[in-house]
């Protein structure tokens, strides 16, 4: 399989040393493997997702030497493509409209929550990090149930679509998001890094949401298909991710796609030991002292800094990538 990795920060905000050590670790791994390594922009929620961050995220990127191998893919421009893949889970019989709201489903938890128990035992339905189940026993959804007669004379759209003043809407109702039922898998895997994982996804997650109430697809859907539509083989990433990762193997293996491998690196915490990150105030990297933002970079990923010019010192660190981390030849693992 030829190696395809990607970087795909969400423009919220500029990139922190945080986002730089991400970024360098999946473009060093990459190179290292002799592969293609691709920028994603992830901004699906348009209420918090600037376009002018993410000029300001690709001149941040640009001055440190990290440049995309292909064309730069905006997740805002590809519902169409998230509803075609979303029509693929339909015979599963595993999709259902949810009306709760957060509020409602943060008060069921809090009514179902027990005192002086292990919640890590708890049963789904009593854990209160997971969702209750509430809407579980609707109808699952089906194609002929969002149709509507004003796209019936376009092929080209999704029968979920429909064309209303010169643009594309989501046929689903704004009033629900739309919920996968996950059964009970445990799902493992192995990372490159911190080696073998495992989650239940019923007892730690419960069923979650593709589709939200306000029109967006959610983040574990659409970075899944996206990571499939672009061939991507590896994903590299920080640590904080890594709870996300049980959820994108569940979505691969009911998709019937080969799942990539994962390699999860170690956070930048700040001096009170929080990660950093724009909640926490994480200083923006400023393109004038890129040489400096990626020294740190690579000592927080055991390479030596350098005074050598950046596109000197990105190869150097190429040649230590590689003797550090050797990719498995196997995938992660299947679902058990």
């Amino acid at each position: 399989m030829n190696y395809i990795g990607r970087f795909a920060p969400s423009p919220t905000g500029p990139l922190h040393l945080g986002s730089l050590v991400s970024a360098l670790a999946s473009w060093l791994d990459a190179k290292a493997h002799g592969g293609d390594w691709l920028i994603r922009i992830e901004d699906i929620d348009a209420t918090r997702c600037k376009p002018q961050w993410s000029d300001f995220i690709l001149r941040q990127l640009d001055a440190c030497g990290l440049h995309s191998d292909g064309p730069i893919v905006f997740q805002s421009r590809r519902d169409s493509l998230y509803l075609q893949y979303l029509e693929r889970l339909m015979p599963t019989r595993r999709l259902y409209l949810c009306h709760c709201s957060r509020l409602q489903i943060q008060q069921l938890q809090a009514q179902s929550q027990p005192t002086n128990t292990l919640l890590a035992n708890l049963p789904s339905s009593l854990n209160p990090s997971v969702y209750p189940g509430t809407c579980r026993t609707r109808a699952p959804i089906q194609p002929s149930d969002y149709t509507d007669p004003r796209s019936a004379s376009d092929d080209s759209l999704s029968p979920l679509l429909h064309t209303h003043g010169g643009a594309n809407f989501l046929r689903f109702s704004q009033d629900h998001s739309v919920r996968i039922t996950v059964g009970d898998p445990v799902i493992e895997w192995s990372d490159r890094l911190m080696g073998s994982q495992q989650q239940n996804l019923n007892l730690e997650v419960g069923d979650f949401v593709l589709k939200t109430r306000d029109n967006h697809f959610s983040y574990q859907w659409a970075v899944v298909v996206d990571d499939i539509d672009q061939g991507v083989s590896d994903v590299v990433r920080g640590a904080d991710l890594v709870d996300n990762t049980p959820r994108q193997l569940f979505l691969y293996d009911l998709l019937q796609h080969a799942r990539p491998r994962y390699l999860h690196v170690p956070l930048v915490l700040n001096e009170n030991g929080d990660k950093l990150s724009k909640q926490t105030q994480a200083l923006a990297l400023n393109p004038a002292q890129s040489s400096i933002d990626l020294n740190q970079a690579a000592e927080h990923l055991g390479l030596s800094s350098s005074d050598a010019p950046i596109s000197e010192r990105l190869q150097r660190w190429v040649q230590a990538w590689s003797q550090l981390h050797t990719r498995s030849c196997t995938s992660a693992t299947k679902m058990a």
